[in-house]
């Protein structure tokens, strides 16, 4: 079985007008969002073998703010591909990673992650929250059997879907 965990970065500060969107940094409540979640992940155990991070300031920081919750294990790529990225090219990237690896956290942008994990959930407890909205700092937890190279729409049971307002 494979695990893959995705992770919408958590709330960008748009104080700074004249920055780059790939520049914005997080905002304070993104901030206390991002721990919140840190713990949880580390609750849970939900340490993956491999991290794929979008190049974008606010994914970053989400990461540096959850990385002590990922354990020492786990690989880290930022891939300045996964900040633009559509839902197909997410599907892709994930479809590229070896099999060896079993499971993975992505931690990307609206709208390619939400519509990503709404195509590939078939079944799940929290599906009709994950179809509803994925806020900022939102983590689905999706299991499927198979290769990374098979992942594709409806191949996946949505294991959790956690928000840091359910959270606290």
């Amino acid at each position: 079985m494979k695990r893959l965990l995705l992770l919408r970065h958590a709330k960008s500060s748009w104080d700074a007008p004249e920055l780059a969107d790939h520049d914005r940094p997080l905002a304070p409540r993104g901030r206390r969002a991002a721990k919140v979640i840190a713990p949880y992940l580390r609750r849970q155990s939900l340490a993956p073998a491999l991290v794929l991070c979008s190049s974008a300031q606010r994914t970053r920081e989400t990461l540096e703010r959850i990385r002590p919750a990922l354990g020492e294990a786990a690989a880290v790529e930022i891939e300045r591909e996964l900040y633009q990225a559509s839902e197909q090219g997410l599907l892709a990237r994930l479809r590229a990673i070896p099999d060896e690896v079993a499971s993975v956290l992505l931690i990307g942008h609206n709208p390619a992650l939400e519509q990503l994990a709404v195509s590939l959930a078939a079944r799940g407890e929290r599906l009709d929250a994950l179809q509803r909205k994925f806020p900022t700092a939102a983590l689905a937890t999706l299991d499927f059997e198979g290769s990374w190279k098979e992942l594709g729409p409806g191949s996946a049971e949505l294991t959790d879907f956690v928000t840091p307002k359910q959270l606290g």
